[in-house]
Parts: C-alpha cells; sequence; structure tokens
C-alpha cells in the first residue's frame, strides 16, 4: 500500500508539530492492527509535558521508523538516551520521550490501538 504525505490525516497539529496518522495501515502479529504515521516536527519540541499522566509519564507504545530529515532524542526511564538522525531507521520501545534536536519529518509505524490512546492523551493535554 502506498500513501501520500498529504493523504494521511493530520489528527494533531500545534506550534511546531503536526501529527498525521494512517490508520488500519497492516497488521503485526501480536499487536493487532498498525498504524502508518508521518510526524513533522520543529526543533526544540520536547513530548515530556504531554505525556504526563501516561503510565510512567512515558509513551509505552513502541514505535518502528525511519527518519526522513533531521535529529531526535529520545530518554527512557532509566535516564538512557539514543539520538536517530536523517536516513535512520529506528526502533523505539515502549517507555520513552522524545525530543527534537534538529526540524524534522519521521515515518512511524505504531501499534494502532496503543499509539491512538497516546495521541489521544497529546490532544487532551494541549487543550489545557
Amino acid at each position: 500500500m502506498r500513501v501520500a504525505k498529504e493523504q494521511v490525516d493530520i489528527k494533531m497539529e500545534i506550534p511546531g508539530a503536526t501529527i498525521r496518522q494512517r490508520t488500519d495501515f497492516g497488521d503485526a502479529s501480536g499487536f493487532g492492527k498498525v498504524s502508518g504515521e508521518y510526524f513533522t516536527l520543529a526543533a526544540g519540541v520536547d513530548t515530556t509535558p504531554l505525556f504526563q499522566g501516561l503510565e510512567g509519564n512515558l509513551c509505552q507504545c513502541p514505535h518502528w521508523g525511519f527518519v526522513l530529515r533531521g535529529q531526535l532524542t529520545t530518554t527512557d526511564a532509566a535516564g538512557t538516551q539514543e539520538t536517530v538522525s536523517a536516513n535512520d531507521l529506528f526502533y523505539w520501545p515502549p517507555g520513552h520521550n522524545v525530543k527534537v534536536d534538529a526540524d524534522a519529518e519521521i515515518v512511524m509505524f505504531s501499534p494502532q490501538h496503543e499509539h491512538s490512546l497516546v495521541i489521544n492523551h497529546m490532544i487532551e493535554k494541549t487543550r489545557g
């Protein structure tokens, strides 16, 4: 299945961040439905305040993805950091926060149910 960026629904848009999600994008055994996601993120975006209230105040959904441009750093519950940059494939296990080091665009594939809960939580946080 091929889907152009412009055809992926915008689920959340705030200054510095646009989150697109295509639900029913596939099925990974053991995880159920998978969504394909395209994120456009500005340098300085930090998910820490958006994840407050989730288990461990972290995203508990795994993600598999590719960095089209930019640089991002994840931090896990133990404080371990990992940086991904343009042209890197990545896997982010459950239990992470993300900080955008340089304007970035990423494509991710995530368990649809779990990540929809996280995205909906972030939407509620921005409505404050």
